[in-house]
Order: C-alpha cells, then sequence, then structure tokens
C-alpha cells in the first residue's frame, strides 16, 4: 500500500517542481486582495486573465485541477466575509463544480495563531460557512458542501510575522 501511494505523490511532487518563475509572477501581479497574500502565490485565474487554460487540466486529478483554478481564498484579520477578490476565486471554483456534478467539497476554515482556540475554532467556522453560502449563491447544491474549521491548529506557514499570518487566514476549498 505503501508503493502505491508513493506512485501517487511522485507525480503531483513532479507537477508542482515544474512551474516557472515566471508563471508565478504573472499570477501575483494578476490578483489582488486577499487572494494573493504573497508574492509568487497562485490566485487561482483562468487563461484569459493570465493564469491557467482550462485545456490543459484534463490529466489532473480532481484536487489538482481545483488547485490550479484556485482552491483557496484569504481573509483580513477577524474577517470572515468573502471579499470581491476571493469571490473571483470562488466564481471559477463554482463553474468547475457545475462541470463536474458529481464533485463534492470539504471547505476547511483556518485562522492564524492569534486568539484563544475556541475563538479560532468560530471564526474558522464563519470563515468556511461563508465560503459555502457563496458557492450556494453561485448555483451549486448544498448537499455537495461540507464545512469544517480547523481553528489555528492547521497553520499554512509556521511562524509569528504578519505576513504568515496574512498566509493562515484562510478557507480551503478539499475534493472529498
Amino acid at each position: 500500500m505503501k508503493r502505491f501511494n508513493l506512485l501517487l505523490l511522485a507525480p503531483t511532487m513532479l507537477l508542482a517542481a515544474c512551474s516557472s518563475v515566471s508563471d508565478r509572477e504573472q499570477a501575483a501581479t494578476s490578483g489582488g486582495g486577499y487572494t494573493t497574500p504573497f508574492p509568487g502565490a497562485d490566485t487561482g485565474t483562468t487563461a484569459g486573465a493570465g493564469g491557467v487554460d482550462r485545456s490543459d487540466l484534463s490529466n489532473l486529478s480532481p484536487q489538482q485541477q481545483l488547485a490550479q483554478i484556485g482552491d483557496r481564498i484569504f481573509f483580513g484579520s477577524d474577517q470572515h466575509e468573502v471579499s470581491p477578490e476571493a469571490a473571483s476565486t470562488l466564481d471559477q471554483q463554482a463553474q468547475w463544480m457545475r462541470t463536474y456534478p458529481a464533485v463534492t467539497l470539504t471547505i476547511e476554515g483556518h485562522c492564524d495563531e492569534r486568539g484563544t482556540r475556541e475563538y479560532n475554532l468560530a471564526l474558522g467556522q464563519r470563515r468556511a460557512d461563508s465560503v459555502r453560502r457563496y458557492l450556494i449563491a453561485a448555483g451549486i447544491d448544498a448537499n455537495r458542501l461540507e464545512t469544517i474549521s480547523f481553528g489555528k491548529e492547521r497553520p499554512a506557514v509556521v511562524g509569528s510575522t504578519a505576513d504568515v499570518w496574512q498566509q493562515n487566514r484562510r478557507a480551503v476549498s478539499v475534493v472529498n
């Protein structure tokens, strides 16, 4: 079983290693607000806006496809409402979900390390619920969307700086 998992992991790592600097720079300059919290982040835009050509997604797994179009959005400090910049990424997620009607998602709410565990679990849930409400309003069946909050328990980046905190204030869509 471990060998099978390694065989699945190898192509994913290879794809991640193959992204070019110019693609990252282009993505960083094409987005704004909280959908691009740090230089080099993928903004999840489509080909027409300087992002991913959807025809190149056919050979990827559903989670890899979602990551290419944008599987996460970012929030301001103590915020849970979807920003206009984040809405662009969620619109692309909704369009992708309409293309694949059998796909279901779990939306994970995350927070930075500041605040109590209880506060961050509640804030993370509000963030996940905001994303869910947005996708439902965009026409996605509510039965295809689950939410969970991890609060500050699963940081994307470890550290105690403003840049790190910004990267950890997020909602991530994960294919079930």
